[in-house]
């Protein structure tokens, strides 16, 4: 069982459980609960990925097999969109074929069913004690409070929109990499039309709350991060 300390840090994190056993989802999702700030849950992959996109955890636990969408169609469609947020799978099996698709989709852990709370909650706090650092350190002097939607310069802070926050917590895991359009449209806009001039505006009104210019535009291509 987590120490005091522990149990405070988690309650400001949040997890997305996917998980299509109906017994197994609800017992898991009522330990969860106790610890994390919200729980969302999903029966199924596909269900999985619209509301990880919605609400983006701070952490995915998922089982293997699912009906309408593997627990490895959800990384993989993940992976494409987002490399940073921790990934625990849930499996009965240990197959070889899984184990080698998996490390390859950068996975945090694997466990094998049936888990006790001890082994899960053990290996979270592993994963938490990596993502316990609410700010992103852009530049060296610039850092992003993906707690409080706000960039801090120097002595000051400046408040963001929760999509600003996100876009660029999105080229801060990107980061050394070109972050597409389409990626863009997928992670930030999700289900709404990403339209050019609507991307133009947000990124020029985002530029204007900037202190200092980080967002590149590679053309025909995405942005990336200057740092």
């Amino acid at each position: 069982m987590f120490e005091n300390a522990m149990e405070e840090s988690l309650k400001k994190f949040t997890v997305l459980l996917a998980e299509d056993d109906d017994e197994v989802r609800k017992r898991l999702k009522n330990t969860l609960a106790f610890y994390f700030k919200n729980v969302y849950e999903a029966s199924n992959g596909n269900d999985a990925y619209e509301i990880f996109i919605d609400k983006k955890p701070n952490l995915l636990i998922s089982d293997i097999e699912m009906h309408d969408g593997s627990g490895i169609d959800l990384v993989k469609k993940i992976r494409k969109v987002n490399l940073h947020t921790p990934i625990i799978i849930l499996s009965a099996y240990s197959k070889e074929e899984y184990l080698l698709k998996l490390i390859n989709l950068k996975i945090d852990y694997y466990i094998l069913k049936p888990t006790t709370n001890k082994q899960l909650f053990d290996t979270i706090s592993k994963i938490l004690i990596k993502i316990d650092n609410s700010i992103l350190q852009i530049t060296p002097e610039l850092g992003l409070n993906i707690d409080n939607n706000t960039i801090i310069y120097k002595d000051e802070k400046i408040l963001l929109r929760k999509r600003e926050k996100d876009f660029l917590e999105l080229l801060f895991q990107n980061k050394n990499n070109i972050t597409k359009y389409s990626i863009i449209q997928e992670y930030i806009w999700g289900d709404k039309i990403m339209s050019e001039n609507a991307l133009k505006t947000f990124i020029k009104e985002l530029r204007q709350k900037l202190p200092i210019d980080i967002i590149e535009n590679i053309k025909q291509e995405g942005y990336m991060l200057i740092h």
